[in-house]
């Protein structure tokens, strides 16, 4: 199949995204200055960090000639939506291999709808299968089950080497914007780039949306993986889950709601809402000191 070589004239995305400030009283009254960092404008279908993890892994997947992609996530996992549309528009056929063989014969939600109506063919397994698809062994299996032999795999919510070097973009074009920028966090791989791409000086800040404390050491894996060893300077704030992922309790949406309504935000609720609730707590609690500038990195939209 004959297409053009370069990903921008086929995708056409838009970095830098944009940089906004707010105001907002519960920063204000602790001598802290807020900034939005617009990354779910930078592409219509494959918003944020999306666009930046899966771009390169495109490129690579185009320039091995590749027709087809095969990749990982749960039932309503951002990236498994984002995939099945590049496939779409650039005209790859794209499996996804979902977690939770239970819902097989269940109605897909809305998530997983869109997915399908995307081209995506759906392979559901079990969850003991999915969490060793690490193994190289099982990873071989779980793609041959899905009948995607020879397809390009991207990694569990486009997480990998390739990846992080488009994440340090995000960093390099926040460089003198922020003291401390900040990101939700699900497999880590997002951080791990942006840290990387910071000024010395600059703090990377993640905040995990799944529970269970694992996500230091995948951070570090990958950053060697990608730079051979540890790069910039980041932290965690691993008590803002809410529960886990996808979980969004009532006063999360409230939350979400209230700062949608104050400054005109569609606030994304797995990622993004956890990530300003974090801040707003965190400021409340003096964790940054007086002049302290904050960018917020808002990776999508609902």
């Amino acid at each position: 199949m004959n297409r053009p070589a370069n990903l921008d004239d086929l995708l056409q995305p838009r970095p830098p995204s944009p940089v906004r400030e707010i105001r907002d009283d519960r920063f204000d009254r602790h001598g802290v200055r807020l900034l939005l960092k617009r990354d779910d404008l930078v592409h219509p279908e494959l918003p944020g960090n999306k666009w930046r993890k899966l771009a390169p892994n495109l490129r690579a997947a185009l320039a091995g000639g590749h027709e087809q992609l095969v990749t990982f996530g749960g039932a309503y996992s951002n990236h498994l939506r984002a995939t099945a549309a590049a496939g779409r528009l650039l005209g790859l056929a794209t499996v996804g291999v979902v977690r939770g063989d239970e819902l097989a014969g269940r109605p897909l939600n809305d998530s997983l709808a869109r997915c399908a109506a995307n081209g995506m063919r759906l392979h559901f397994v079990s969850r003991s299968e999915y969490r060793r698809k690490a193994e190289p062994r099982e990873l071989a299996r779980l793609v041959d089950a899905a009948g995607a032999q020879g397809a390009y795999v991207v990694p569990e919510g486009g997480s990998n080497a390739l990846a992080l070097g488009g994440c340090a973009e995000l960093g390099r074009e926040l460089r003198g914007t922020a003291d401390v920028v900040a990101v939700a966090c699900g497999t880590g791989g997002t951080l791990a780039g942006l840290a990387a791409g910071l000024a010395p000086g600059q703090r990377a800040l993640g905040v995990p949306v799944l529970a269970g404390g694992f996500l230091a050491a995948e951070i570090r894996s990958l950053q060697a993986a990608a730079f051979g060893g540890p790069a910039g300077d980041w932290t965690l704030a691993e008590d803002f889950h809410h529960g886990g992922y996808g979980r969004v309790p009532v006063e999360l949406e409230a939350f979400a709601a209230d700062f949608g309504s104050r400054h005109g935000l569609p606030v994304e609720r797995i990622y993004v809402a956890k990530l300003l609730w974090a801040l707003t707590e965190l400021t409340a609690s003096g964790a940054f000191p007086r002049g302290t500038t904050l960018a917020a990195v808002v990776t999508g939209r609902p």
